[in-house]
C-alpha cells in the first residue's frame, strides 16, 4: 500500500479548527478498511461459480477489492490512452478547442461528456443535479493560487474515447463476476472515467447511485446493480472512495440526517476504499459512498462501469441520469449492449492468448462482432441509451 502520511498531513491542514479530527478520520477509516474481511483475488470454485466467501463479503458490506486484477501491461495501455485523451481535453468548459487549437475531445459529441468542477470543488453536492441523490454539500478547500479555474473531473461515455477502456470493459474474469451477482444475461449500467488531480481533484458528495427502485416490491440488496472501480494508480483514504459498510440493504438513507448525527460529513462507520495499481473494486450502486477533494499527492483515476440485473431494467423508465429518461425495451437494452460486444472483439485482438469472455444474449442470438472503423461509428454517443435505474 502506498504511503499516504504526508497526504493525511495536508488534507487534515486544509480543515482548519477540524484538523484533528479529519486527520484521526482519515487513519481509522484506513486502518478500518485494510481489517475487513474482504480483500483479494478473484477465485472461482470447482464448478466455475465465483467463490463462496466473496459472494459472502460482497453481500455482508456492499464492496469488495479484488487485487491484481489489471496486470501492468493493461495499466501502461491506460496510462498512454490518458495522456492522449487529456491533451485533446478543452482549453475551458465552455471551449470547443484544446490547447493547440485543434477540435476539443467530444466536440462532436451530442450526449454529456465532461464534467467540470473547481479545483477541490464539490459540483453535485447541494444540488438537484442527477435527480438530487447527493444531499449535502462538502467541505471545500481553498486551492492554491497557481491552480486552473477548473478541470475535468468526470468522462463520461469513456469506452468511445478510449481503446485501452474499452478492452478493460471486456475483463473475461470480472464479467464472469459480473453475471454472477446479476445473471449470465446481466445488461450494461454506465462508464465514465474519474479523475481526480493531485491538488485540484474534486469531491463527490455522499449519495446512493439507485433512483428508480427503492419503493419496488421486489426491491433486494442487488437490484440497481454495481459498479466496477478499475485503479490505474490505487486509491487512498484521502483521494479514494469512502463506502459505509451494509448500506446497500438499508433502503434509500436521508443523508442529511445522517451528516447530522455524525455531526460533520465524516460519516461514522464509513471505510475507504483502499487499492494498489491493477485492483478492481466491485461496490453495490446502493451503498452510500462518497470522497472528499483530493488536497493530498497521489493521483487518482479510475476506470468505472457497471452492470444490472436485466429484471431491474427491462420494462423500467430510467432515471434519466446522464441521458433522457425512457422505458427500456429489449430494443434499446440489445441497442446498449452492442458495445459490450465491440469490446470483446477488442479485446481479443490485443490479448488473443486469452479466453474470451461468451456473452450469452450475444451467443443465443450467433451475433458476432469486430472492432474496426465502423464499429466506432456505431458507438459513437452510444451512452444516449444510458441505462440509469
Amino acid at each position: 500500500m502506498q504511503d499516504i502520511s504526508k497526504s493525511i498531513e495536508a488534507c487534515a491542514a486544509r480543515y482548519g479548527e477540524q484538523a484533528a479530527a479529519m486527520r484521526d478520520y482519515l487513519v481509522a477509516g484506513q486502518d478500518a478498511a485494510l481489517a475487513l474481511d474482504n480483500r483479494g483475488p478473484i477465485e472461482f470454485d470447482a464448478s466455475g461459480k465465483l467463490a463462496q466467501h466473496i459472494q459472502d463479503a460482497y453481500s455482508t458490506y456492499g464492496f469488495y477489492v479484488f487485487t491484481g486484477v489489471l496486470t501492468e501491461e493493461e495499466c501502461e495501455d491506460i496510462e498512454v490512452d490518458m495522456v492522449a485523451l487529456k491533451a485533446s481535453f478543452p482549453v475551458a468548459p465552455d471551449s470547443t478547442v484544446d490547447a493547440e487549437g485543434r477540435p476539443a475531445l467530444g466536440s462532436d459529441s451530442l450526449t454529456p461528456h465532461l464534467v467540470w468542477s473547481k479545483p477541490l470543488g464539490d459540483p453535485l453536492g447541494g444540488t438537484q443535479l442527477a435527480n438530487g441523490r447527493h444531499q449535502v454539500k462538502m467541505f471545500e478547500p481553498e486551492a492554491t493560487a497557481d491552480t486552473p479555474l477548473a478541470s475535468p473531473f468526470i468522462l463520461l461515455g469513456s469506452l468511445r474515447f478510449s481503446d485501452a477502456c474499452l478492452r478493460t470493459y471486456a475483463h473475461p474474469e470480472l464479467l464472469r463476476v459480473a453475471a454472477a451477482i446479476n445473471g449470465e444475461d446481466f445488461a450494461p449500467f454506465n462508464e465514465a472515467l474519474f479523475i481526480k488531480e493531485p491538488g485540484i481533484g474534486a469531491a463527490v458528495s455522499w449519495h446512493q447511485d439507485g433512483v428508480t427502485h427503492w419503493d419496488s416490491p421486489d426491491f433486494d440488496e442487488n437490484i440497481h446493480g454495481f459498479n466496477f472501480m478499475a485503479q490505474l494508480y490505487g486509491s487512498t483514504a484521502v483521494n479514494g472512495v469512502w463506502v459505509l459498510p451494509g448500506s446497500h440493504k438499508l433502503g434509500k438513507i436521508d443523508i442529511s440526517d445522517l451528516v447530522s448525527s455524525s455531526q460533520s460529513e465524516r460519516i461514522e462507520g464509513a471505510v475507504p476504499l483502499v487499492c494498489d495499481r491493477g485492483d478492481v473494486v466491485i461496490c453495490n450502486r446502493q451503498a452510500l459512498h462518497g470522497s472528499f477533494p483530493n488536497s493530498g499527492f497521489e493521483p487518482r483515476l479510475t476506470v468505472n462501469f457497471g452492470f444490472h440485473k436485466r429484471s431491474s431494467v427491462l420494462g423500467v423508465k430510467g432515471g434519466g441520469i446522464h441521458s433522457d429518461a425512457q422505458v427500456f425495451d429489449d430494443e434499446i437494452i440489445a441497442r446498449r449492449s452492442r458495445v459490450l460486444g465491440y469490446a470483446i472483439a477488442a479485446r481479443k485482438e490485443r490479448f488473443p492468448e486469452e479466453t474470451a469472455y461468451e456473452y450469452k444474449p450475444f451467443a443465443e442470438q450467433s451475433l458476432s462482432f469486430v472492432w474496426d472503423d465502423a464499429a466506432r461509428a456505431d458507438i459513437h454517443d452510444y451512452n444516449r441509451d444510458d441505462l440509469s435505474i
